[in-house]
């Protein structure tokens, strides 16, 4: 019996910064295509769970260790990623510290999520409203 061909698995971490006045989170300005700015994160590699691989994907590109709280959903529009087909779990952390751009990351900046004015790639926008309604209200809605 053949395996079947699935969508590739990511995850990704909004790493909020709590010691910091309104809490704001990291993101990274993509080095490679597609460009623009990201939620930190990546591929998940065999053997690994998915929480690990967002904690390891954060500090390879903020190197910054990250404590993950909660799972804010998982997202798999098959048009996300002009790559190819791609499921994200999309974690919510937090993290203390100097956030430096590093491994993919070309730069990073510490954003207020309510107020984001730069092009965010892949699906992040979306994301990142999701987030903000979670701040806001305090539920997590199924992402369609």
């Amino acid at each position: 019996m053949s395996r079947p061909v699935t969508p590739q698995l990511t995850a990704d971490v909004i790493i909020e910064m709590p010691l910091l006045e309104e809490k704001p989170i990291i993101l990274i300005e993509r080095k490679f295509e597609p460009y623009g700015w990201a939620i930190p994160g990546g591929f998940v590699e065999v053997g690994e769970t998915i929480a690990t691989a967002a904690r390891r994907e954060a500090r390879e590109e903020t190197t910054l260790d990250v404590e993950l709280e909660l799972l804010l959903g998982i997202y798999s529009n098959p048009e996300r990623d002009f790559r190819g087909h791609t499921v994200c779990s999309v974690f919510v952390g937090n993290s203390s510290g100097r956030p430096v751009a590093a491994d993919d990351a070309k730069d990073i900046a510490v954003f207020d999520p309510f107020d984001i004015d730069v092009e965010l790639a892949f699906d992040h926008a979306q994301i990142l409203q999701d987030y903000c309604d979670y701040r806001r209200d305090g539920l997590i809605k199924l992402p369609e």
